[in-house]
């Protein structure tokens, strides 16, 4: 096996952990490729933020020394951790191209897609996850058990988290309780965060396999959509392998219709981020735009009865992600800009809530800005309503992240 002489790591994201009274950094990988990640010590990782394709074996070495007087590494040490953290799919080399495109040639090849958190970050029996989703209904957190059919008026859209089951178990409930007691729609249209997108909308064709069965995928809407698109929707589908935002989507709802032909079209949204920074609208953007004209024609078409859905998480602050700790007025001020962004949405008015985040040029890191501002476009809806605003805090790392559950009549 060669050595990168010049090691350049991908992009990964570093995250604070404590292990046995220890100090470490877990590289996360946010494509999923590096299954499990790693955890380094803090002067490891000081060599791993030069790996960055300009630092030879030998420069890693002297920089080393220069940073840290008590301690030293040499060539050899050096090159054992280069072949670690190749060996963990964390370097951009021809290795990783090579393993990345075998990983991505079976995704798209499979007829379907498989769970990709089931029995990691939610159960994979589908009795044991069942008992689970019934307890997220349970007050005070909860909402209340569903009665189906008590609702005349059709929902036209929801908002619902995508942070992990346990800790956004019950805020997810709020929006599904909401779709439950409603007209159950034919179809569903989930906007995810697309946290691995590179392209502004990324679509799959694939049934979604859930704990509770198969989800399956609308192939005569997705085939109008991709054919109105200027947009190539397809050519990065492999967003899609392990992207959880969809995921949980899928989850609650074969939860809540095991035995229904109902159908779905998943849409990851990338990042916005240029146009956040640049003041413009997305709308304007013809690409943007041509997407939401393709969206609302396709479904037109297609007469069914249509609910939206956005997978979306909030604020992302703290340590962890990049802030300097959590004071409670800190908290007090991520909560007021999160609201301001929620009370546009609820007011239906994409423009009103994109200005929220360009105001605070993202620097809360909404985790959802592209989805719910598409979702907010695409929908035609009379009232909106938030059920439920709520967060949770790692006090560990001082990290925060906000989440929400909102519903479209």
């Amino acid at each position: 096996m060669s050595i990168d002489q010049y090691p350049r790591i991908r992009f990964v994201e570093p995250i604070p952990v404590e292990h046995e009274g220890q100090r470490l950094v877990y590289l996360r990988d946010p494509e999923g490729y590096a299954n499990g990640g790693m955890a380094v010590p803090h002067h490891v990782y000081y060599l791993l933020t030069l790996f960055d394709g300009e630092h030879s074996v030998q420069d890693l070495v002297s920089a080393y020394a220069d940073k840290f007087d008590d301690v030293s590494v040499n060539e050899e040490q050096v090159t054992e951790l280069v072949k670690q953290i190749d060996q963990a799919h964390l370097l951009d080399n021809e290795n990783f191209q090579d393993f990345r495109l075998e990983i991505e040639n079976a995704f798209l090849d499979a007829p379907e897609r498989e769970s990709a958190h089931a029995g990691a970050s939610y159960p994979d029996d589908p009795a044991i996850l069942r008992g689970m989703i019934d307890g997220f209904f349970e007050p005070p957190e909860g909402p209340g058990s569903p009665r189906p059919g008590s609702v005349d008026t059709p929902v036209q859209a929801v908002i619902a988290p995508h942070i992990d089951f346990n800790r956004g178990g019950p805020c997810f409930a709020w929006a599904y309780r909401a779709l439950a007691e409603a007209p159950r729609p034919d179809l569903f249209v989930v906007f995810g965060t697309g946290h691995s997108a590179r392209h502004p909308f990324v679509v799959s064709r694939k049934n979604f396999q859930t704990p509770f069965g198969t989800l399956k995928a609308d192939q005569d809407v997705i085939d109008r959509l991709h054919e109105l698109s200027d947009l190539d929707l397809f050519e990065d589908e492999g967003a899609h392998r392990t992207e959880h935002s969809i995921e949980f989507q899928t989850v609650f709802l074969k939860y809540l219709y095991p035995d229904s032909n109902i159908t779905f079209v998943p849409i990851l949204c990338g990042s916005f981020q240029e146009m956040i920074e640049r003041n413009h609208f997305p709308a304007e953007i013809p690409l943007v735009s041509n997407f939401l004209d393709s969206l609302k024609q396709a479904l037109a078409e297609s007469g069914k009865t249509v609910c939206f859905i956005a997978g979306v998480d909030f604020s992302h602050v703290g340590r962890r992600f990049g802030d300097p700790g959590l004071p409670d007025s800190f908290v007090e001020e991520v909560e007021h800009c999160d609201r301001d962004a929620l009370t546009a949405a609820e007011k239906m008015d994409p423009e009103a809530f994109f200005k929220v985040i360009v105001r605070e040029q993202d620097r809360t890191r909404i985790c959802g800005t592209s989805s719910i501002y598409t979702m907010l476009h695409a929908m035609d809806s009379n009232r909106g309503e938030l059920l439920k605003y709520d967060h949770t805090i790692d006090k560990q790392d001082q990290s925060m992240v906000s989440f929400a559950s909102m519903v479209f009549y």
